[in-house]
């Protein structure tokens, strides 16, 4: 019985397509093996990054807290403040960016998951010398 398989889903990462027969080393018998698990690993990564910069805004809003009462009218308090909010909007701008990229790495799993299907239904019923054919 051989041929192609695809075995795992996309929710646990072992997704693979390879020839299932034959053996290890023979010609045209090798596996070729794909795993969602890379991408998944990738996505929870930009998830957690999301996580991790969500309380940001409010530490730095309480780390400026003081710093108007006893500096006076300081010059370089206007600096800050406006080093302040651009730092406010990179932090926010990475955080959607994190949580775009987790989804479309997602995607991505779910899309191989969907093409290899596919190739494994053209595969099948095609006999494979040497790794046991299919039929």
């Amino acid at each position: 019985m051989g041929g192609v398989s695809v075995v795992g889903s996309p929710n646990d990462g072992g997704e693979r397509l390879g020839a299932s027969a034959g053996p290890a080393g023979a010609a045209g018998c090798g596996d070729l093996r794909h795993s969602g698990g890379p991408w998944l690993r990738a996505a929870a990564g930009a998830d957690q990054l999301v996580t991790h910069l969500g309380p940001v805004k409010s530490e730095l809003e309480a780390a400026h807290r003081g710093l108007t009462a006893g500096a006076g009218a300081l010059d370089a308090l206007a600096e800050l403040s406006a080093v302040r909010v651009s730092w406010e909007r990179r932090i926010e701008g990475a955080r959607g960016e994190c949580g775009s990229l987790a989804g479309k790495l997602r995607a991505v799993v779910r899309d191989q998951a969907r093409v290899n299907e596919a190739v494994k239904r053209g595969f099948d019923g095609v006999k494979t010398p040497g790794c046991g054919g299919a039929g």
